[in-house]
């Protein structure tokens, strides 16, 4: 692997496991000590000694990026932060709009959307003094082409993009990059937990949906945490040098799920 981020420090939100441990893992490879960020410290710091056996320098942080005056001090407390990976947020559990109550909303909203809008304040402040930095900001294709039962999740991830294409120009003078990228589908712990609502919803077995999902995917096949990772990667190099505001998808060719639900029963 190409050491192409010697150097540069990285923090990665959301990296106890998933996208965000593969992120945190490929961005260690390149050369970049990484701080994984998230709230379960526990389990990011077991994967943190994983990553350390392997030779990469990875530490763990507890963050919780809903709460702002947190992610302030955090970002405070570190020396400096060359690349942001907004990477933290959570799935919804799938309802029809006319069904989906407030705090659902409001919580997949402040952790998707919110949390990424509160480090990218952070750490913008610092990459304009230094004039140097890039973010990647983790959205969806959800974000681009909204599935039906998701609303809340799908907006935050449409947040997330323009929070991008905002923060992109505005931090341009000062040479700060700031991309997105949507990943499709990639069978973590967290679309194991949609697949199992999707599944209850359409009345078919796990096995089922996931091969419906596989080969909905042009290039057929699942992908997996080092597909969007690699891709991240590419944003936070200096081989991106000309590139901001973009939103790249990773997804195998797939746009978005389009499908849509069955009449609900109403007894």
């Amino acid at each position: 692997m190409e050491r192409d981020l010697e150097g540069a420090t990285a923090v990665v939100t959301g990296a106890a496991q998933g996208l965000g441990l593969g992120i945190a893992r490929e961005l260690g490879g390149r050369g970049a000590t990484v701080v994984a960020a998230d709230l379960q410290l526990d389990k990011a710091q077991t994967e943190c000694d994983r990553l350390r056996e392997q030779g990469l320098d990875a530490r763990a942080e507890r963050l919780d990026v809903t709460d702002s005056a947190a992610v302030d001090a955090f970002f405070a407390a570190l020396d400096r932060v060359d690349i942001l990976v907004n990477n933290a947020g959570t799935g919804q559990r799938l309802a029809a709009i006319s069904e989906l109550p407030d705090a659902e909303w409001r919580r997949v909203l402040d952790a998707t959307l919110t949390g990424a809008f509160h480090c990218c304040r952070a750490v913008a402040r610092t990459m304009e003094q230094r004039e140097t930095g890039a973010i990647v900001n983790i959205s969806s294709i959800n974000g681009q082409n909204p599935a039906a039962l998701a609303a809340a999740y799908n907006v935050a991830k449409a947040g997330v993009i323009s929070l991008t294409r905002t923060l992109a120009l505005e931090l341009a003078a000062y040479g700060v990059r700031v991309n997105a990228v949507c990943p499709g589908p990639v069978y973590t712990e967290f679309n194991q937990r949609t697949m199992a609502q999707r599944c209850e919803t359409l009345g078919i077995s796990e096995d089922q949906m996931i091969e419906r999902v596989r080969t909905a995917i042009p290039l057929g096949r699942w992908g997996e945490p080092e597909d969007i990772a690699r891709a991240v990667a590419f944003l936070c190099s200096p081989q991106s040098g000309w590139i901001t505001g973009e939103v790249v998808r990773v997804s195998g060719g797939l746009e978005g799920v389009s499908a849509t639900p069955p009449k609900r029963s109403r007894d």
